[in-house]
């Protein structure tokens, strides 16, 4: 085994054209050691035809069939002129026969194949000399097909395998396009949130510290609150980032139970909020549970950003099958053509991100303006029966 290993290492290193001399010079000493151990005396040239029946080997990977041709017609005119002297195995006929099974098309495959077994039947002069002959060289092709079938399917395998890695690579970029884009959804949901509302009070906290010391104690109270609640969220999605292999015990997500402090630090800047949840909430998994939060939470930033509204409500409930989630407010709206369209609106990134939630959940969300252009409106529908796939996309 170790020698084998041996000479394995040591071929693989040799160039192809070397390792064909080699053989070449083996099958030519074979020849003119058959002739030279005949009884015969014969002249140099026969000991030339013998020496010439192995010159085309080291070709015979760039020209399979042409290497055995001029093989064979050497090894014919030796057998001729000196049928007595012709080696009992003709390597350098073997090895071409071996060469064309292993690497030519299938037409000439087929056709050297006809002619060896034809040539070997009216060739040789017994029929233990025919069965040798052609158990010689049909087994030679029958090796060299065997040989083939095994590059070919090696070469399959490889294939497979470059697929299966380029489809592995691409499966895991996507991955990481996902996973960036949840994040950015996650950053951009926490700090759209806290931050609208931190500058809201700040800029009501000035106006009021004179005449309304409270309701200024108030604004900054809400300023800390939602601070605090931004690092808590953070620490959510950063704490995945931070520790290898970080599952959700690292990063708990937010449940609806939740919005109730999300309602009231948006009272604080100035809406009234009416929060109805349903009974049976929290038997809704937690997946579902976080992207209806993130949507509840995106849909009061808007609110509080761009509405101009006193007063919003939200819903959430069950409905069969499915978890409903109803944002609206009283603010400004949107223009309404005649037509029905809405002018002006084409979503924001929160917006954008709503539907991507709703989406990788299985459901859909809609926004726009109230009903006559009156207010805004967020809905969404997520069917409970898919739950778990959102924390790819953005839960």
């Amino acid at each position: 085994m170790v020698r084998a290993a041996r000479w394995q290492s040591w071929s693989a290193g040799l160039s192809p054209y070397v390792l064909d001399s080699l053989l070449a010079v083996a099958s030519a000493g074979i020849s003119v050691w058959a002739v030279g151990n005949d009884d015969t005396a014969w002249p140099w040239w026969v000991y030339l035809v013998a020496v010439s029946t192995a010159l085309s080997l080291p070709w015979r990977r760039r020209a399979p069939l042409a290497a055995l041709a001029a093989g064979s017609v050497a090894l014919m005119t030796l057998s001729v002129v000196a049928h007595s002297a012709s080696p009992q195995v003709p390597l350098a006929g073997v090895i071409g026969i071996y060469t064309v099974a292993e690497r030519s098309p299938d037409r000439q495959r087929w056709t050297v194949l006809a002619v060896v077994v034809v040539a070997n039947v009216i060739g040789t002069h017994s029929p233990n000399g025919m069965l040798f002959s052609l158990l010689t060289s049909v087994g030679s092709f029958v090796f060299g097909s065997l040989v083939r079938a095994q590059r070919r399917l090696a070469r399959l395998e490889a294939e497979r395998a470059r697929e299966a890695g380029e489809r592995a690579a691409s499966e895991a970029g996507r991955a990481v396009v996902e996973e960036r884009a949840r994040i950015a959804r996650e950053m951009h949901d926490i700090l759209a949130h806290a931050v609208s509302l931190m500058i809201i009070q700040a800029e009501a906290g000035p106006l009021v510290v004179h005449a309304n010391p409270d309701r200024a104690i108030r604004a900054f109270d809400t300023i800390a609150d939602a601070g605090r609640d931004a690092m808590v969220q953070l620490r959510r999605v950063l704490g995945v980032l931070k520790e290898e292999g970080a599952g959700p015990e690292l990063a708990p997500q937010p449940r609806l139970a939740e919005l109730a402090d999300v309602a009231e630090r948006v009272r604080r800047a100035g809406p009234a909020v009416e929060l109805e949840l349903a009974d049976g909430l929290g038997a809704v998994p937690a997946d579902l549970q976080a992207a209806a939060y993130r949507i509840v939470q995106e849909a009061l930033t808007n609110t509080v950003k761009h509405s101009g509204a006193d007063r919003v409500a939200v819903r959430v409930r069950r409905s069969g099958d499915t978890l409903e989630v109803v944002v609206s407010d009283n603010g400004r709206g949107l223009p309404v053509t005649v037509g029905g369209a809405v002018n002006g609106w084409s979503g924001g990134r929160g917006l954008v991100g709503i539907r991507e939630r709703a989406a990788a959940c299985g459901g859909r969300a809609e926004a726009g303006p109230g009903p006559e252009g009156k207010g805004f409106l967020v809905s969404a529908r997520l069917p409970l029966g898919v739950a778990g796939v959102v924390e790819k996309a953005g839960g």
